[in-house]
């Protein structure tokens, strides 16, 4: 199990921030380390990587052209939150290492897209941090799937939600591709509800490849059939290296040992906690 000098202090850094997040403090947040400080326009792909598919980094492809079509400098990022709407639960692999995982993807496959770090995970929270800690942002676009457009107007994760979804299109606009087989006819659909209908100008379909739209992480995770095809060879790397997703593996004398959570010890041996 071993972690070069170079990958220690890359885990270091990382989980100097996660430590910092709280997700019971005001909405936070911060950059990786050699991602770029937000500015002008900025598209921000809220996700929790688990792991990274190549729907993932061609959604934010995606993002990349979008942004190729405007007229004024637009900055993509990558984000996770330290809360993670409807996937609290989800404990492994560590939210560390999907950020160092995401960070070698990006630096190889999509250089100019950096990523950030909420404490928060409402898409209202993460725009308030956006404003209050990158004052140069002028305006803010979130990417995201039909699934996430389909929660933002769901009710049930606010106190209040009129006013949430107001103060979020206060802050910013939403850039929405197909997930399955809901596309555009879906979109508008769920838009001229009378109820979101107040709404439906901050949002936006974007074009997405059908080829992408089934994949699904939870797949790898459980690594069903071919699921190779859906993860790049960084991903394969880390999910042979460290067994995250695996079942404990038996020992001659018939105990078991889990190897990630083997991992999880080095790590908080020379680390501290990890998160």
């Amino acid at each position: 199990m071993y972690i070069s000098t170079t990958q220690l202090q890359r885990l270091k850094r990382v989980q100097r921030l996660l430590d910092h997040l709280q997700p019971t403090a005001d909405p936070e947040v911060v950059c990786v380390p050699d991602t770029k400080e937000p500015n002008d326009t900025v598209i921000i792909f809220t996700g929790s990587f688990n792991p990274p598919t190549i729907a993932h980094l061609a959604l934010l492809k995606q993002g990349s052209r979008y942004a190729e079509t405007q007229r004024e400098p637009v900055h993509l990022y990558a984000a996770f939150s330290k809360r993670t709407v409807d996937k609290e639960s989800v404990e492994r692999p560590l939210l560390l290492d999907r950020v160092i995982l995401l960070q070698d993807i990006l630096r190889r496959r999509l250089p100019q897209a950096g990523i950030l770090l909420f404490n928060r995970g409402l898409y209202v929270e993460q725009a308030q941090a956006i404003r209050h800690s990158f004052p140069r942002v002028k305006r803010i676009l979130f990417l995201m799937g039909f699934d996430k457009i389909e929660q933002i107007f769901d009710p049930r994760y606010y106190k209040d939600r009129d006013a949430s979804l107001a103060a979020l299109f206060n802050l910013a606009e939403l850039l929405v591709v197909p997930r399955g087989n809901d596309g555009e006819e879906a979109l508008n659909k769920l838009l001229q509800q009378p109820q979101n209908q107040r709404f439906a100008r901050y949002v936006r379909s974007q074009p997405f490849d059908a080829s992408y739209r089934d994949i699904s992480a939870t797949l790898v995770r459980e690594q069903a059939a071919g699921y190779l095809h859906d993860i790049t060879h960084e991903v394969r790397r880390f999910m042979l290296g460290t067994r995250a997703y695996a079942q404990p593996v038996k020992r001659v004398d018939g105990s078991e040992v889990d190897i990630y959570n083997e991992r999880i010890k080095y790590l908080s041996q020379l680390l501290g906690p990890v998160s």
